[in-house]
C-alpha cells in the first residue's frame, strides 16, 4: 500500500466503530489469461442463492469460514518477521501492529510454520497471548522443516502431528482455530491428511480444517473425509484463475474462501508504477506478473482502480479489497502489512458498497484489459 495515498478518511478508518457491510456479486465469473489478452469462460459458474443458503445466517459484522465466524478482513502476518517481501521487522514494532488490528475489530490472523521458518508463529503467539480467546488463529503445515529450513512437502500423518505440537508451543496456545494444509503432498492422499486433522480435532488440538492452493476435486475429496472450513489461494482483480470452479465449489459446500494477495502484493494499492524494477535477490523479481512488461500492461488495471477510488472517495487498496469481498459473501481477504495505518486503511474497505450495476460496469471494464504473467483458468483445476 502506498504510504503517500491521500484521501483516506479518518472517520472511515475508525476502530471498532467501523461499519461492516456484505457484498454479493451477481456478475459472471471470468478467468484470467496467461498472455496480454483477456480470456473468458464459456459458462457462468455463479453460486446460486440455494448454495449460499448452506452457510449460517451472517452477522453483519462478521463473515463465515464454514462454521467459523471471523472478521470480514483478516491480517496476514507472513512478512512481519520472515523477511518474505521485506527485511524482517523488529518484534517490538510488529506486536503493536497485531494488537492494534485487534482494537480495529480484526479477529482473524493468518500465519504458517514455514514463515521464517517459525519466526512469524512465535510473533503471532506472543502478540495475541493476552487476548487469545477473542481471536481466531490460522496456521499451516505441509513442508519438511526438520533442518530448520524449508525442505520438500511432507504431510505424512505422523509428521503432521509432530508439526502441530511445535505450532502449539510457538503460538502459545492449546488449539489452532484453523489448521491448513499449506501445499498438497503428492505422496500422501488428501483423505489421509484430512483424517489426521480429524483426529487432531477430536483431541482438541485443532478446531477447523483448511486447504491451500488445491483443485475443486481435491477440495471435494478432503471435505468428504473431514469438513473443510476454508480454502486459501491467491485472488485479486489481476489474478483471477480461481474463478474457474474453485470459489464456486467453496460456495456449494459451505466453505469459506480466503484470498491472499487481494491487493496484488501492493500493486493495486498504488505501490508500484511502470518504472518499478526489482533486484535479483528480491522475491518480487521472481513473480511473473512483476516483469517490466507485465507491470506496464497492468497499469491499465491500476488506472481503472484509481478511477473507482475517486468515485467512491476511497483509496486504491480499499477498492481492491472491497471488490474482492463483493464477489461472494463467504470471501475473507487477509492483506498483509507491517504498518498499523495500513491496517486502518484496509478496514476502511468495509465502508465501500458496490451496487449490482456498478459491479457489472466494473467487471465489463476489467474484462477488456490485457493481463501478462498470470495463471490461466485451467491451472485452477490442478493442485499447485
Amino acid at each position: 500500500m502506498n504510504e503517500n495515498t491521500k484521501n483516506m478518511k479518518s472517520d472511515k478508518q475508525g476502530n471498532n466503530a467501523i461499519k461492516r457491510r456484505e457484498f454479493i456479486s451477481k456478475s459472471a465469473l471470468l478467468g484470467a489469461g496467461l498472455t496480454a489478452a483477456p480470456l473468458t469462460f464459456a459458462n457462468d459458474h455463479s453460486t446460486s442463492s440455494a448454495k449460499i443458503a448452506k452457510h449460517p445466517d451472517f452477522n453483519p459484522d462478521k463473515r463465515m469460514l464454514g462454521m467459523l465466524e471471523v472478521s470480514p478482513i483478516g491480517l496476514g502476518c507472513m512478512s512481519m518477521k520472515s523477511g518474505s517481501y521485506n527485511p524482517p521487522r523488529d518484534k517490538k514494532d510488529m506486536i503493536p501492529v497485531i494488537r492494534g488490528a485487534v482494537d480495529l475489530g480484526v479477529t482473524f490472523f493468518d500465519t504458517a510454520e514455514v514463515y521464517g521458518p517459525f519466526t512469524d508463529e512465535e510473533l503471532v503467539g506472543e502478540a495475541l497471548a493476552p487476548m487469545r480467546d477473542k481471536v481466531v488463529i490460522a496456521s499451516k503445515f505441509g513442508f519438511d522443516l526438520t533442518s530448520g529450513q524449508r525442505g520438500g512437502r511432507n504431510s505424512k500423518p505422523e509428521f503432521i502431528k509432530q508439526a502441530v505440537e511445535g505450532m502449539l508451543k510457538r503460538l502459545r496456545t492449546d488449539r489452532i482455530d484453523l489448521l491448513y494444509l499449506h501445499r498438497l503432498d503428492p505422496n500422501v492422499p488428501v483423505e489421509d491428511v484430512a483424517g489426521t486433522v480429524k483426529d487432531l480435532i477430536k483431541e482438541g488440538k485443532a478446531l477447523h480444517f483448511g486447504l491451500s492452493e488445491v483443485s475443486p476435486a481435491t477440495i471435494r475429496r478432503a471435505h468428504a473425509e473431514q469438513s473443510v472450513a476454508a480454502v486459501q489461494s491467491e485472488y485479486s482483480m489481476i489474478q483471477r484463475a480461481l474463478e474457474n470452479q474453485v470459489i464456486d465449489t467453496c460456495g456449494e459446500l459451505g466453505i469459506g474462501f480466503v484470498p491472499w494477495g487481494a491487493v496484488n502484493r501492493g500493486f493495486l494499492g498504488d505501490k508500484f508504477n511502470e518504472y518499478s524494477r526489482f533486484s535479483e535477490d528480491s522475491r518480487f523479481a521472481a513473480v511473473p506478473y512483476f516483469t517490466p512488461e507485465a507491470i506496464k500492461v497492468h497499469m491499465e488495471v491500476l488506472v481503472l482502480v484509481r478511477e473507482w477510488a475517486r468515485k467512491k472517495d476511497a483509496t486504491p487498496a480499499q477498492i481492491a479489497l472491497a471488490w474482492v469481498m463483493a464477489q461472494k459473501p463467504y470471501i475473507i481477504p487477509i492483506p498483509g502489512t507491517t504498518k498499523l495505518h495500513h491496517m486502518k486503511e484496509n478496514m476502511g474497505a468495509l465502508d465501500i458498497k458496490f451496487t449490482v450495476s456498478e459491479l457489472k460496469e466494473f467487471r465489463e471494464a476489467l474484462e477488456k484489459l490485457p493481463l501478462v504473467g498470470v495463471r490461466g483458468p485451467e491451472t485452477a483445476l490442478v493442485d499447485q
